[in-house]
């Protein structure tokens, strides 16, 4: 069961699986007592004094679930071949630890990788028209082409588009599901699914065996979000789950885009009405999306124009968990690594190498792409998974250095 869950991830499944004690108020516990584990250990009295946790909720926690249920859980993770991570565990994604109430735990079936904090969500209406589905697709090949993970929910419409166009272009995507991962919903998207999972991934928050509800889509949503860079809307109706993500990726300070719609279409009205209102950039082409990256954008264009990222990974084979580090970097970490204070936090190796890279002194970000000899998308990934970390800063002129100096 090693490879399933952690010692730490347990702690947190136990809390997961707590009737009563959602993302929002574990996320208070944790405030309150310090870690899972303290929580764990606090008698009725401590529980009550957290916000939202009255006397009924906290017999509630102090019941939990069974030690069977936990370990069935846990078994029929390892069933279905998906590893549970909890927010202590260094393969969270990094933009989820960054929104108020993070996953408990997240089930994961395939690859995550370093990459993967590169993406962008693309969402829109279930009952898209023809031109909403040949948009989704061709920003999804778009953004897969320069090697941006494209992130959606795998329903019906336009998220499948997205997703098909991301896959048939040779890039990765992920596919957050609003129930377990036992099955796939909808069940006609079976065969995308599995595209998707042979070079990317499934997550959901919910247990093994959660089946398919309304009131789970909602919170799927802020996933989506939370994971991504930016969320592009292609076609929503006045009343649609995509304007919900949109919403909570500007709460969580992150980029919106949507692509204008037929004027007189009624899933084109609340698109058209997030352009009107300021609350998305309209976006034509990759170039409006990219721009709006910061750094990102532009490094991705260039490395493209050069070599794809994609097809430097292919050649590398890097990107992976347990994978070698690329040739080039592994020379430059070493060098750092004896010369330098090992970081504050687990980093992969990419991380590792510009991480050394860095130092008192400010060095041009298009020196550390070259220096750092791995493709182009993997360092990138690994600037922004180590300014998430707190560990690197942006200065004037296009420079990196480390926090503090």
């Amino acid at each position: 069961m090693g490879d399933v869950i952690t010692e730490a991830g347990r702690v947190h499944l136990r809390w997961a699986l707590t009737d009563g004690v959602g993302p929002l108020t574990f996320s208070r516990l944790i405030e309150h007592f310090g870690d899972a584990a303290a929580a764990l250990g606090a008698p009725a009295s401590a529980l009550q004094a957290v916000k939202g946790i009255g006397r009924e909720r906290a017999d509630s926690i102090l019941r939990g679930p069974s030690p069977e249920l936990i370990e069935r859980e846990i078994d029929s993770a390892a069933e279905h071949g998906v590893r549970i991570v909890c927010r202590a565990d260094p393969d969270c994604p990094e933009g989820l630890r960054r929104i108020p109430d993070p996953p408990t735990v997240l089930y994961i079936k395939g690859e995550l990788r370093p990459t993967d904090a590169i993406a962008v969500a693309i969402v829109g209406s279930r009952r898209c028209s023809l031109y909403g589905g040949e948009q989704a697709r061709r920003f999804g090949e778009l953004l897969a082409g320069v090697g941006v993970t494209v992130v959606s929910g795998l329903a019906r419409g336009i998220d499948a588009f997205a997703q098909h166009g991301a896959v048939d272009a040779g890039g990765r995507s992920i596919a957050v599901m609003g129930a377990g991962l036992r099955d796939v919903y909808p069940p006609e998207n079976r065969a995308l699914a599995e595209k998707i999972l042979a070079s990317g991934a499934w997550v959901s928050e919910l247990p093994m065996l959660a089946a398919v509800r309304a009131e789970n889509f909602p919170a799927r949503n802020r996933i989506i979000a939370g994971m991504t860079l930016g969320t592009l809307v292609v076609e929503a109706a006045a009343r649609s789950g995509a304007l919900i993500t949109a919403r909570l990726a500007a709460e969580y300070n992150r980029e919106v885009f949507a692509v204008p719609g037929r004027v007189q279409d009624p899933t084109s009205i609340g698109t058209n009405a997030l352009i009107r209102d300021g609350g998305a950039k309209l976006v034509t082409c990759l170039e409006d999306v990219l721009a709006e990256l910061g750094e990102v954008g532009p490094a991705l264009t260039r490395g493209h124009a050069a070599t794809s990222p994609l097809d430097a990974e292919r050649a590398t084979g890097s990107g992976g968990a347990g994978t070698p580090k690329p040739a080039a970097c592994a020379p430059l970490f070493q060098a750092c690594d004896a010369g330098t204070q090992a970081p504050p936090a687990p980093l992969s190796d990419v991380e590792q190498c510009v991480y050394g890279l860095t130092g008192s002194e400010p060095i041009l970000q298009d020196v550390m792409l070259r220096a750092a000899g791995a493709p182009v998308g993997d360092v990138l990934a690994a600037i922004t998974a180590l300014e998430l970390k707190g560990l690197l800063r942006r200065v004037p002129g296009n420079l990196l250095v480390r926090r503090g100096k």
